[in-house]
């Protein structure tokens, strides 16, 4: 092969040469000027060719001489490595002759161990030996609460009886291990000694860091040595001792648990009673915080930081008491009992004088531990206390309402007010029995609050429906008897003042002075209660109109007699008796009489109908039906109704109709009748043209059929007066059967 075909690189980096020569002389020598300097190009490419070549030289040599000396070194490591080869297989020619003397090693390797076991024992003989005179001296410190020494040599007494069943465990001869255990058997019991003692130490802890802190003290290292033991043989996990671990830090807490919970919150029952436990709670209270106060200025300083001794026994102290408390709440407590229980638990316990006493602040902090009553408990608590106080406010109501309807039946008018109003002491007694029960929930809680003013509300609306019940029994014994009670209508009078002002009341015990609703189930029984005392009054008034209504209307009063000025003494008379009760009551108690009085008027004029026989008579009724019905409106006007309440008006327009000269007129004057009055019926107008007498059957056709063509509607607010008015059905004519009616 050609040099050429062995290196392509070569040929083609020496085109790439020729070529990039080729351009540069192209370029230098473009002008024939520049052909001049062409020897002197030539020479300085010569020289620069030259020392190329010579750097080339010097390059190759120079890897030509460590290819040499690496070669040279390579030779020598071959031969190195044959001689090791042959060196190792010497070697192991050699072990194979000596594999017999080696078996003999072994057995003198066996027998040093054993020497070795054996010196050991010797050594600890003595101390062996010694066990049993060791308890004996152990006792006797214990005896003498020389508690560290004891400690050591029992710790001493351990380290032997461990080390030798952790020997017995690596060989194991575990049937040996019961020898030992039942030879060290004293040491079981001397640790259960110096426990008890240690237990009766923390016990006694509160006590002793106050008088000698130095038991105490003594206590907590023995307790940190054995943790440290625990620790140290837990890690090692080869072999773990008998009674290890003990725990002893755990169950010193157990124990400083046990005697905080038994000592304040295993006391024998107390009195359920109000008095009885506040007088527990108090001491509760006080001797908590005395005694946190020992732990955080003494005990502290006895144990070590990571005992977190404070907080431990803060925790302690707030669990018990969770469960005492519920212990004390599963008693049937009275509502000062559930009162006191639900102030100390919400409000005291958290209060400067318990858990936040400056004394104890900021090292304990009872906000991070949860409440000391759940929620739930809190509410069911809360509802248990709104049942009692519920049933102490039905019993006082109930006794309230028996000596008002006692009241009622004494021979004295009910006491006045400064401004001369009867009234009783009832809505008093009754507003300041439930604003205090509402005022006294409000130190509690918010919801304990609601819910007293809402079983406060349902107490209330009872009542009333008792007291009305009341109200409807002396209304009976008065209906039997009008002589008793004697001042009946008085005691109806200060009932409707009563109400007024327990209407007025209502709003003040709701807890957010914003909101002043009455509910609307009370207003009723309040409405109720109102309309029951008014229906009695005018039952009274009308019982005294009867006797001058049954003579209306007759040829006498027709004639001109003091029917009417009767009537207006005897309303004159019951108004003088509204006026001692407050308005807006007085006014709608007139309105009330107004319209009694208009609708037995009326009632007289229609059931008992007069029929006009002449003209004469026709203006004659007339006359008198003006002249009573203006008297009767100004005696009301003059009491202070107006005109526009009264429903007197109805007799004007009655008179309207009777007045009217020409028949024929009256379907028109009819239907303005029924629009202002849209309770009157086809009987009433009937019942009216009878009383006219000469309206024949074709007007009567055409008023009857007017009547019908326009149906009315009673309009929202109307007062209606002539539908409580019956007229007598018309007797049917008398026919024979083949006969033809009239």
């Amino acid at each position: 092969a050609s040099p050429d075909e062995e290196w392509p690189e070569a040929e083609k980096a020496e085109k790439l040469a020729r070529g990039a020569a080729l351009k540069w002389a192209s370029g230098v020598f473009y002008r024939p000027e520049k052909l001049e300097g062409l020897g002197h190009y030539r020479r300085r490419e010569t020289q620069r060719n030259s020392s190329i070549q010579s750097r080339l030289k010097s390059t190759v040599q120079s890897y030509l001489e460590g290819v040499s000396a690496g070669l040279e070194q390579l030779r020598s490591a071959a031969q190195e490595v044959q001689s090791v080869c042959q060196d190792l297989g010497a070697a192991r020619w050699a072990l194979l002759d000596s594999a017999d003397h080696f078996q003999g090693l072994q057995q003198m390797r066996e027998l040093m161990e054993q020497h070795v076991q054996l010196a050991s024992v010797v050594q600890v003989l003595p101390q062996i030996f010694s066990v049993h005179e060791v308890f004996s001296h152990i006792l006797q410190l214990l005896h003498g609460q020389h508690l560290l020494e004891a400690h050591v040599e029992i710790m001493m007494v351990e380290q032997l009886r461990d080390n030798i069943l952790s020997q017995l465990h690596l060989r194991g001869l575990s049937s040996a291990q019961a020898t030992v255990l039942s030879y060290f058997s004293g040491l079981q019991e001397l640790n259960e000694s110096l426990a008890k003692q240690l237990w009766d130490i923390v016990g006694s802890s509160l006590r002793l860091v106050r008088e000698d802190p130095v038991l105490f003290v003594t206590a907590v290292r023995i307790i940190e040595r054995e943790e440290k033991i625990d620790d140290t043989l837990l890690l090692e996990a080869t072999f773990l001792p008998p009674g290890r671990p003990k725990g002893w830090r755990q169950k010193f807490y157990q124990v400083l648990q046990d005697t905080i919970t038994g000592a304040r919150f295993h006391a024998p029952r107390m009195d359920a009673e109000g008095p009885g436990l506040a007088k527990h709670l108090a001491a509760l209270q006080k001797d908590i915080v005395s005694e946190l106060c020992v732990v955080k200025d003494l005990m502290v300083q006895c144990v070590p930081a990571h005992y977190n001794i404070l907080s431990v026994c803060t925790a302690t102290y707030h669990q018990a008491l969770t469960g005492h408390l519920q212990e004390i709440l599963r008693e049937d407590l009275d509502k000062q009992g559930l009162f006191l229980l639900l102030e100390w638990a919400l409000r005291v316990y958290h209060s400067p004088e318990m858990m936040g006493h400056p004394d104890l602040l900021p090292e304990v902090d009872v906000s991070a531990l949860d409440p000391l009553m759940s929620s739930e408990l809190v509410d069911q608590t809360e509802r248990r206390y709104v049942m009692k106080v519920k049933a102490s406010v039905f019993e006082w109501m109930q006794r309230t309402l028996e000596v008002e309807f006692k009241e009622w039946f004494r021979e004295e008018e009910p006491e006045t007010d400064h401004q001369g109003f009867f009234q009783s002491a009832l809505p008093a007694i009754v507003m300041q029995m439930l604003n205090e029960n509402i005022q006294v929930a409000s130190l509690i809680t918010d919801s304990l609050q609601q819910k007293i003013y809402n079983m406060a509300l349902e107490e209330l609306e009872a009542f009333l429906g008792r007291l009305r019940e009341a109200l409807v029994q002396c209304g009976k014994e008065h209906q039997q008897d009008r002589a008793v009670p004697k001042y009946f209508i008085s005691h109806l009078l200060a009932v409707l003042n009563n109400n007024l002002a327990l209407s007025n009341s209502v709003s003040s015990l709701h807890p957010d002075t914003a909101c002043r609703e009455v509910p609307a189930s009370l207003q009723a029984a309040l409405d109720r209660m109102q309309k029951k005392a008014t229906q009695l009054l005018l039952e009274e008034l009308l019982l005294d109109l009867q006797p001058l209504c049954l003579q209306l209307p007759s040829r006498k009063w027709l004639s001109g007699s003091q029917l009417v000025g009767s009537m207006c003494e005897v309303i004159d008379k019951y108004a003088k008796d509204f006026s001692r009760v407050r308005k807006p009551v007085c006014t709608l108690l007139l309105a009330e009489s107004e319209l009694l009085v208009a609708s037995q008027y009326l009632r007289a004029l229609l059931q008992r109908k007069m029929v006009c026989k002449s003209r004469e008579e026709r203006g004659q009724l007339c006359h008198r039906l003006l002249q009573d019905a203006t008297q009767l409106r100004e005696l009301f006007c003059g009491l202070g109704l107006d005109r526009s309440q009264q429903s007197l008006e109805a007799v004007f327009a009655l008179r309207e109709l009777i007045c009217l000269k020409d028949p024929a007129l009256l379907s028109l004057e009819v239907v303005g009748f029924i629009t202002k009055y849209p309770d009157v019926s086809d009987e009433h107008i009937s019942t009216l043209l009878d009383i006219r007498g000469d309206v024949s059957k074709e007007v009567r056709h055409v008023v009857l059929e007017m009547m019908a063509q326009h149906p009315q509607v009673l309009p929202e607010g109307y007062r209606p007066i002539f539908s409580t008015i019956l007229v007598p059905v018309p007797e049917l004519p008398f026919c024979l059967r083949k006969g033809k009616c009239a």
